[in-house]
């Protein structure tokens, strides 16, 4: 079978975990980077389909498995809220405590673990939604991260949503091109260390 973009579904979880550490080095491998694995995961990726899995889409490699996905959030506040009060307790004992201030990588990622109001940016106000999106290389470079973000985009829309904004590391060119190709334009915020794009969800 070909590969198709359909719905997350609960089975997928595993899978997610996966391609979120494979990709969080700036698009490439992060394994072993961190004290586990799935802390990458536990940041960036498992909440959302946790607190709002009817935004999350994935690629199917027409045999069941997810091999990349997109997912978010309609309400970048709400969701920072919900984290604090539902997905922290959920995660409560999965990790040490960070040093603080932060020494190691993981003391930093975890920094970020336990501090979702880090996701409020008040200039960010206009773009209420926000997204992550991540395709094992493999699957890069096929059309498929362009299907991905029409049905996240689509959904947004539906739901009312006007527009949405993403966050990525400066120096990662590669998805830089990719988002501009997708209507993804700076939003100069001048913050360090980290590059806004936003754009609207009409697709």
């Amino acid at each position: 079978m070909s590969p198709q973009i359909r719905p997350y579904r609960p089975a997928d979880l595993d899978a997610v975990y996966d391609i979120c550490v494979r990709t969080a080095d700036s698009g490439e491998d992060a394994r072993g980077m961190y004290v586990d694995d799935r802390l990458m995961g536990d940041i960036f990726a498992v909440p959302y389909v946790t607190l709002e899995p009817e935004h999350a889409h994935v690629i199917d490699d027409g045999a069941g498995n997810a091999v990349g996905y997109i997912l978010g959030t309609a309400d970048t506040v709400a969701f920072a809220h919900r984290c604090r009060a539902e997905w922290l307790p959920a995660t409560a004992g999965r990790y040490p405590d960070p040093a603080v201030p932060p020494v190691t990588p993981t003391d930093f990622m975890l920094g970020l673990h336990l501090h979702p109001e880090r996701m409020i940016v008040p200039e960010l106000a206009e773009y209420p939604a926000h997204l992550h999106i991540d395709l094992l290389p493999e699957w890069q470079g096929k059309g498929l991260g362009r299907g991905l973000m029409e049905a996240f985009l689509t959904g947004l829309h539906r739901a009312g949503v006007p527009k949405v904004h993403l966050g990525m590391a400066p120096g990662n060119t590669k998805a830089r091109a990719f988002y501009a190709k997708l209507g993804f334009t700076e939003i100069p915020l001048g913050a360090p260390g980290v590059l806004y794009l936003g754009r609207d969800t009409a697709v």
